[in-house]
C-alpha cells in the first residue's frame, strides 16, 4: 500500500512539474517503484559493431519515453506531410510566405528521402501519400501503402514536433540572416602528368 501511495504521490507530481529534466527523473523513479528495472545486455564480434548497437538501444529508449510523454504518430515522416495543408491556409506575402516554402519542403524531406532510400521515386510518393487518408502511408520496407499504425511504423509524437519547430526556427534564422557561409565544393584536380610527358601544371580540363 506504501509502494502505490507513493506513485501515486509521483504521478501527480509529474502532472504538476514544468521542468522535463523533473518529470525525466520522476518518470524513471516510476518505472523503478511499479516495474522493476531491465538490464539490456549488448554483444558483439567488433568494438564498431558493439558501438553501433549500443547506439541504436540508446535511441530506441530515448524515443521509448519520447512516446511516453506524448504518445505516437505515423511513421515514414507521414505526419509531417499531412501537417502541410495548415500551411495552405495562411495568407502571407514577401518573407513570411518565403519562410512557409522553406517549412513546406523541409516537412516534404523525410518521406522524402525514406523512398528515395528504399530505391522508389520520392516525389512520386510524397505527392500520392498526400491524397491518402490520415495515419495511411508508404511501407519502404514492402514497397507498398497502407495503414502505418497496423504496420507498426510509428514516430514518437514528441520527436516528429521537435523536427516541425526545429523547421520553422531555421526558416526564421535564414530570413534574418543577410549573409550565410558555406563551403565550396573542392574541384577535381587534374592528373599530374601532362601530354607528350611534358608537366601539365596542374591545370584543369
Amino acid at each position: 500500500d506504501q509502494i502505490k501511495a507513493r506513485m501515486s504521490q509521483i504521478k501527480t507530481q509529474i502532472e504538476d512539474t514544468t521542468s522535463d529534466y523533473d518529470k525525466e527523473k520522476l518518470q524513471e523513479r516510476l518505472a523503478k517503484l511499479s516495474g522493476g528495472v531491465a538490464v539490456i545486455k549488448v554483444g558483439a564480434a567488433t568494438e564498431v559493431e558493439l558501438k553501433e548497437k549500443k547506439h541504436r538501444i540508446e535511441d530506441a529508449l530515448s524515443t521509448t519515453r519520447a512516446a511516453i510523454e506524448e504518445g505516437i504518430v505515423a511513421g515514414g515522416g507521414v505526419t509531417l506531410l499531412q501537417a502541410i495543408p495548415a500551411l495552405d491556409k495562411l495568407s502571407l506575402e514577401g518573407d513570411e510566405q518565403v519562410g512557409v516554402d522553406i517549412v513546406r519542403k523541409a516537412l516534404e524531406a523525410p518521406a522524402r528521402q525514406i523512398a528515395d532510400n528504399a530505391g522508389a521515386h520520392g516525389e512520386v510518393v510524397v505527392e500520392h501519400v498526400k491524397t491518402l487518408k490520415p495515419g495511411f502511408g508508404y511501407d519502404a520496407l514492402k514497397g507498398e501503402y497502407g495503414d502505418l499504425f497496423k504496420k507498426g511504423i510509428v514516430d514518437a509524437a514528441k520527436v516528429t514536433r521537435s523536427a516541425l519547430q526545429n523547421a520553422a526556427s531555421i526558416a526564421a534564422m535564414v530570413l534574418t540572416t543577410e549573409t550565410l557561409v558555406t563551403d565550396l565544393p573542392e574541384r577535381e584536380k587534374a592528373a599530374a602528368g601532362g601530354h607528350g610527358g611534358h608537366d601539365g601544371g596542374g591545370m584543369d580540363f
